[in-house]
């Protein structure tokens, strides 16, 4: 307990000694996703949302380093076929939420515009396709890659635009004769994201 105590504590002096020489800021930052499937079948767009928290630790006048974590609900909308014994096409949703935790590497070429490129790592916390729950079919971990830009006013207030690009599949596998995530299991996450924010 005292460990404990005792590391809370160095964090919060660290923290706030980085704060004092204004090396550090915190905020928030929520928007909109636009996603869809990398290597998917017949897909199209699904918008969802973002939200959470980010610190940004300035290495220098023009460079940065901005770990994030954000509540991501991600997916697409796919033509598939023979679902439950249809013929036809259908559209079904697949709905994949993720805790992600970018770490941008963040270079201002002008005043508060900034270029980003970081990894990024997500962690499956819901994962449905027409509805029904595919969680145990899903991959726990999603590494990916963002790029975008920024613009931060002199206020606090600031907006980003990023894609980020799925490096690895989200489905493990296929269930067993089931046409829905047959035409899914080689997806990969490809999302486009509009953030505002505010850091102080």
């Amino acid at each position: 307990m005292k460990k404990i105590a005792l590391t809370l504590l160095l964090g919060a002096l660290t923290l706030t000694s980085y704060a004092q020489d204004k090396t550090l800021k915190i905020g928030a930052k929520g928007g909109l996703n636009i996603s869809d499937a990398i290597n998917g079948s017949d897909t199209s767009t699904l918008t969802g949302f973002h939200f959470g928290g980010v610190a940004e630790i300035f290495l220098g006048s023009k460079f940065s380093i901005q770990p994030e974590i954000l509540y991501s609900a991600q997916g697409s909308k796919n033509k598939l076929s023979q679902i439950k014994g249809q013929e036809d096409l259908k559209d079904v949703k697949a709905n994949f939420d993720y805790i992600n935790i970018p770490v941008m590497a963040k270079i201002y070429i002008l005043d508060g515009l900034n270029l980003q490129v970081g990894p990024q790592v997500g962690f499956n916390v819901k994962s449905k396709i027409g509805g029904e729950d595919f969680k145990s079919l899903t991959n726990t971990v999603d590494f990916s890659a963002n790029v975008g830009a920024g613009y931060e006013t002199p206020l606090g207030l600031f907006f980003d635009a990023r894609y980020n690009i799925g490096l690895n599949k989200v489905m493990k596998s296929a269930a067993d004769n089931d046409p829905i995530t047959k035409d899914l299991v080689d997806m990969k996450n490809g999302v486009f994201q509009f953030s505002v924010g505010f850091k102080f």
